[in-house]
């Protein structure tokens, strides 16, 4: 998809961020343009194929405009242009705090190890149950926080398995999130405590700050 080194932008924005360990800091947002998914419950259609070629020049300097040193990339699925790399390594020498949102189709191996990784793993009510590389596991420690988003009893009962027989609890972040008119934020999180999980309940914030469908918050 890149043109010559350059990068597919679906938008750059600054917000709070909503979602990881990095929730409530002011951070400027980079959304990657095209996604190779079609998970049930994504929220950001809008990002499969809208977008404009840019510069890492460009992005670079539209970044620094904001006065945040927190820096988001996300998509989309930004793993699938090459150039992002590179982009991210430049963020990181300029002294962002870099985190990258992927869908953990797409080996991670490349990334910057200064690089925040939220990896994504597919329940089976996402669509995309099986969309998940698992090279990825190598990356499980604490710079990388692993995110199930939960649509039902049976995506929570999967995740509890899937996180334990990984040994995701014991390495890393483990981030579960409820699937917006799936099941409620009170289920999910009685289910936590009623399972006795160790996963991190996770609210996507600027869905409550704005609202569902606002864009470029």
């Amino acid at each position: 998809m890149d043109s010559k080194g350059d990068l597919k932008i679906n938008e750059i924005f600054f917000s709070i961020q909503g979602e990881s360990s990095w929730a409530g800091y002011p951070t400027v947002f980079i959304r990657t343009s095209g996604c190779h998914l079609r998970c049930t419950y994504c929220d950001t259609k809008y990002a499969y194929h809208e977008g404009e070629f840019q510069t890492l020049e460009q992005i670079i300097t539209k970044v620094q405009e904001y006065p945040a040193r927190y820096v988001c990339v996300t998509g989309g699925e930004p793993l699938l242009q090459s150039a992002v790399y590179e982009l991210m390594t430049r963020l990181c020498d300029l002294d962002y705090h870099v985190s990258l949102e992927t869908s953990g189709d797409k080996d991670c191996g490349k990334v910057d190890g200064r690089v925040k990784k939220i990896i994504d793993v597919k329940t089976p009510d996402s669509g995309e149950p099986k969309a998940f590389a698992m090279d990825n596991l190598r990356f499980a420690d604490v710079n990388t926080e692993f995110k199930f988003v939960i649509c039902s009893e049976k995506d929570f009962l999967w995740a509890e398995s899937f996180a334990n027989e990984n040994k995701l609890f014991q390495k890393s972040n483990v981030l579960y999130s409820p699937s917006f008119n799936s099941v409620s934020e009170r289920w999910l999180a009685e289910k936590i405590l009623g399972t006795r999980s160790p996963a991190r309940l996770q609210l996507q914030m600027h869905k409550y700050i704005w609202s569902r469908d606002a864009r470029g918050v």
